[in-house]
């Protein structure tokens, strides 16, 4: 079994990964079970979707410390979903900031260290300015898709399963600008390796 969590705020995409990273699953031929709570995700709220995959997935929720992996699309969305990382679990984290809206109202504050707090209680991290590669691919929302490439060098699925999956899900005038951010995300981890 493999499990998957990721983190976001509404509008970061992370729905349309999720539904990526499932459907190259299912290609993969593996019994695949998915859940999203958005919450209030048209008003910059937390967004949250699991992915599992094995043999048979009796359900689609992912117990507390057992994931293999979190995707965090924003720093303190990471921080919060942490607690879903199992043991010798791997967070990819955007390196981002996206201040909700308690905190631009001034009526909290940003909790400092997210980043730390996250290397500190995941085995591995991988951190990434995903935004910015994004930008660099054509179009700074595919954040996913380089978070996704990122994911792709710990699973054993070839690209041509990626690219079929990005294709089926990422709307057509966008596919080519996320078939890049997926490289671009790919490539930052092997040059670190």
């Amino acid at each position: 079994m493999t499990d998957v969590v990721l983190a976001g705020v509404g509008g970061q995409g992370n729905v349309l990964s999720a539904r990526v990273l499932a459907e190259a699953a299912l290609l993969m031929g593996y019994d695949v079970k998915t859940s999203e709570v958005h919450g209030m995700a048209q008003r910059g709220g937390s967004v949250v979707c699991m992915v599992r995959w094995g043999e048979k997935v009796h359900s689609p929720l992912i117990e507390v410390a057992k994931a293999d992996f979190l995707l965090a699309f924003e720093l303190l969305e990471g921080m919060r979903f942490l607690r879903y990382l199992g043991s010798g679990g791997t967070a990819i984290v955007n390196d981002y900031r996206l201040d909700p809206l308690p905190v631009l109202r001034g009526d909290a504050t940003y909790p400092e260290g997210a980043l730390e707090t996250i290397r500190s209680f995941a085995s591995r991290t991988i951190e990434l300015d995903a935004r910015e590669m994004a930008a660099q691919a054509g179009n700074a929302r595919a954040v996913g898709s380089c978070l996704l490439g990122v994911l792709s060098l710990y699973l054993e699925f070839p690209h041509s399963v990626w690219e079929e999956s990005i294709r089926d899900f990422v709307p057509s005038k966008a596919v080519e600008v996320n078939l890049k951010a997926f490289a671009l995300g790919k490539k930052s981890v092997e040059e670190i390796s």
